[in-house]
């Protein structure tokens, strides 16, 4: 979180405050491009290993499976507001043109990933409003440094390419609550030694560029457990390795001595194609050397796999106690850490939400419509779990006539919250 003191903007954005900003940002850059690279299997196990020796590097998936999960478990299921249909109707039209609840999944996967989420909420040429999700190394949002950490500005930067691809400069566009100010330079650490070179209104009546916090922090839900993920990548390796060289391990012979045939071969080669290997006596023999395997390899590796869903509160959706025939409440016991984790998440993905909200209703009332109290908005998180509806069919059975019809029908998760048949998970 960059913070600032109000009084810095007293006189407008200077730009040695923008400057000082994208460099406390940029020294983070290198935490994040470490967590994207072992989000695509890039980074390689630290294993040092003579020449001519088997050298594979293994790499597990858990980091996607990790983020996969936990950002599934959250905004999977398309996130539902509600309050005055009157009212939220322009609102939920505009919200379905933006496509937000697509993007709701990338800003989880982002927050999951590293720690927070950006999204810029901009005007098309149809002058409708949109939304998109910012890679977050590019993009930050600068925030008052008292007890209100308001949003000041924000900052998205990105390298300008010729037709060749080749970079030959650097934009930035600043976003404070009423105007973006366009910026370029030659390069990232002089971009804003000049004034901006266009200034345009926006009117979204606060700064479009939001932050989806995963948590207090901004951590990832895998930097707890990365060590432990690289040690199991260095584990298997070594393991893969030890094995292939076992099949070129050496031949030690005692009490003999090896000698070309009358074809003119050599030992090595009597012994690759006819398989034997002929001794004088009883006295004379023959072995491998070959390093024993590790006892308790298989426990260790084990041992670590554990602690990485232990640790990431995600679990093995694979093990065998999540059985197809497990009733409800002891699945919700099995998948209580990630309950657990998904309420922090959920509060902080709330707050942005409330705040995509505050700009598109601002932008729609200036369009003439009626404005929206966010206050009034009821955000509800639906869970990504699998449904047995014949529990729920006999739940609601039982409480016919008990509970109000609309209530009954909303439980039942073929139909959405107005009892009307969801169509959601078709495809």
């Amino acid at each position: 979180m960059i913070t600032r003191d109000r009084a810095c903007l007293q006189n407008g954005l200077s730009g040695r405050l923008l400057q000082g900003c994208l460099n406390e940002h940029l020294r983070s850059t290198e935490r994040l491009s470490r967590l994207r690279d072992a989000y695509f299997l890039r980074s390689r196990p630290s294993t040092a290993r003579a020449e001519g020796l088997p050298d594979h590097h293994l790499s597990h998936a858990y980091v996607r499976y990790i983020v996969t999960i936990a950002s599934s478990y959250l905004a999977g299921a398309a996130i539902s507001y509600h309050g005055e249909d009157g009212v939220l109707s322009p609102l939920r039209a505009a919200y379905r043109q933006a496509n937000v609840a697509g993007i709701d999944v990338e800003l989880a996967r982002q927050a999951s990933l590293y720690g927070k989420g950006v999204e810029i909420i901009y005007t098309d040429a149809c002058a409708q409003p949109r939304s998109a999700a910012l890679d977050p190394r590019s993009a930050f949002v600068v925030y008052a440094d008292d007890v209100s950490a308001d949003p000041l500005f924000g900052v998205h930067f990105h390298p300008i390419t010729d037709e060749s691809g080749t970079p030959r400069g650097y934009e930035a566009q600043v976003y404070t609550p009423s105007e973006r100010l366009t910026y370029r330079a030659a390069s990232a650490s002089s971009l804003f030694r000049l004034p901006p070179i266009d200034a345009a209104p926006h009117y979204f009546g606060r700064v479009p560029l939001i932050e989806y916090w995963n948590n207090e922090e901004e951590s990832s839900d895998v930097e707890s457990v990365l060590s432990l993920i690289e040690a199991y990548d260095a584990l298997q390796s070594a393991r893969v390795n030890d094995q292939e060289q076992l099949a070129d391990a050496l031949l030690i012979v005692y009490g003999a001595r090896l000698e070309a045939d009358e074809k003119g071969r050599t030992p090595a080669q009597q012994l690759r194609q006819d398989k034997l290997l002929y001794l004088p006596d009883r006295d004379a023999g023959a072995q491998y050397l070959v390093k024993q395997s590790g006892v308790g390899a298989e426990e260790l590796r084990t041992a670590i796999e554990k602690d990485i869903h232990k640790f990431s509160m995600i679990p093995d959706l694979s093990d065998q106690q999540f059985a197809g025939n497990t009733s409800g409440v002891a699945m919700k016991y099995k998948l209580l850490g990630l309950e657990q984790l998904t309420c922090l998440k959920e509060r902080w993905f709330r707050e942005a939400l409330k705040e995509r909200l505050r700009c598109y209703a601002h932008f729609l009332a200036v369009k003439g419509g009626r404005m929206i109290d966010e206050s009034a908005v009821r955000i509800t998180f639906t869970r990504a779990l699998p449904e047995s509806s014949l529990e729920t069919a006999q739940m609601v059975k039982t409480l016919e006539g008990m509970v109000p019809d609309q209530v009954l029908l909303s439980q039942l998760p073929f139909l959405d919250g107005e009892g009307e048949q969801n169509t959601n998970n078709r495809r």
